[in-house]
């Protein structure tokens, strides 16, 4: 039987919920459901918030399309959550060991692209790795990752909600993208977007976790205090381009967090675009956006050149694939990036070593 949503669906009509008459299709309990090659997405609404059926239903669609479609077939089925009212517990990802946020100072620079691939590149050095994507007005984890229209589960712990990220490329995945649309984003005002990251922070169920990397959004912004107010951030890592109107907002993304309020320290900076190879004179650079533009600006504020990364069409391609670059083995790519991982776990670890812990922000009114 060929592998299609209308196939999957009249398998899972013979599926039903013990309490409710009726398949589980036809009574509406089956939503988004997205057949990508050889993977199957859908939510699985059932009556009830924390139906004790979820699980059962939940294995059984498995077996079952695996059955039928064979046992090569990815199922990955969530339930439905909403970004709602707050009940958080008072103490935030207590077994996160470090937080790195990954920032720029404008758009358009391939941070999201370098988070992505810097978690993915850590995960695959064997740590434990989650991905929080915030960027919540260009969320671009569920794309790059191929979790397009997928969304987590949720858990009670001591009577509060959490939400179970999901597990992709051997991390933890978070992203405001699945919980609303692109379009939605867009248009969510300031205090709309602070509430939204307040809940993935605090009631994302991490577990224990050697990195966490938070993908911010472009420029400095409330979501950026949002979440220095929230957690104790390790350090940050500033993705900048060769251009001079990049490395300018650059130097302010530096300036915030090294201000006195806020005092977390830069591990470094990423310089994307830093040239291009044509695939026919592998000799070759074309600085296109200019050359050496973010090394003096490492040089100049004092903090280390993490990684150059070239132009290649490879990474968009990778990107839109939803398959990350850094799980490359034995490319140019995926040496940059396994390198940068390595590059920002020495970083991390001499930054423990010199400094304080990082203190969460106390916004004190008089």
């Amino acid at each position: 039987m060929e592998l299609t949503k209308e196939n999957v669906l009249e398998i899972l009509k013979k599926i039903k919920h013990p309490e409710v008459a009726g398949d589980i299709v036809t009574n509406g309990m089956v939503e988004n459901l997205r057949v990508d090659g050889r993977q199957v997405l859908f939510t699985l609404k059932l009556p009830k918030a924390n139906d004790p059926f979820f699980n059962s239903i939940k294995k059984l669609a498995d077996r079952q399309i695996k059955k039928n479609f064979g046992d090569d077939v990815e199922v990955l089925v969530t339930a439905p959550v909403r970004v709602g009212p707050l009940k958080a517990t008072p103490e935030y990802i207590p077994e996160v060991k470090n937080v790195i946020a990954v920032a720029s100072g404008k758009g358009g620079v391939g941070k999201s692209m370098v988070a992505v691939n810097l978690a993915t590149a850590l995960a695959k050095e064997g740590w434990k790795v989650g991905l929080l994507d915030a960027d919540i007005y260009g969320p671009s984890a569920p794309k790059m990752l191929q979790l397009e229209g997928a969304m987590p589960s949720v858990t009670k712990k001591n009577g509060v909600d959490m939400i179970i990220p999901l597990e992709k490329y051997g991390m933890k995945v978070l992203s405001i993208g699945f919980f609303v649309s692109e379009d939605d984003a867009l248009i969510w005002r300031g205090a709309m977007a602070t509430s939204a990251i307040k809940q993935l922070l605090q009631q994302g169920d991490w577990g224990a976790l050697d990195y966490l990397v938070i993908d911010l959004p472009p420029g400095t912004s409330d979501i950026h205090l949002t979440m220095v107010q929230e957690i104790s951030v390790t350090g940050a890592v500033i993705v900048t381009t060769p251009q001079d109107v990049a490395l300018a907002d650059a130097i302010k993304g530096i300036a915030m967090f090294r201000s006195d309020k806020i005092n977390v320290p830069v591990l470094g900076l990423v310089e994307n675009m830093a040239w291009f190879t044509p695939p026919e004179l592998p000799d070759k650079k074309y600085y296109i956006f200019g050359e050496g533009g973010a090394k003096k600006l490492a040089e100049k504020y004092d903090v280390p050149l993490l990684a150059q990364i070239p132009i290649v069409q490879k990474i968009r391609e990778s990107g839109d694939a939803g398959r990350p670059v850094a799980l490359e083995e034995d490319t140019m790519l995926g040496q940059i990036f396994a390198d940068l991982a390595r590059k920002v776990v020495e970083q991390v670890d001499k930054r423990n070593r010199e400094l304080p812990p990082t203190q969460r922000v106390i916004i004190t009114k008089h």
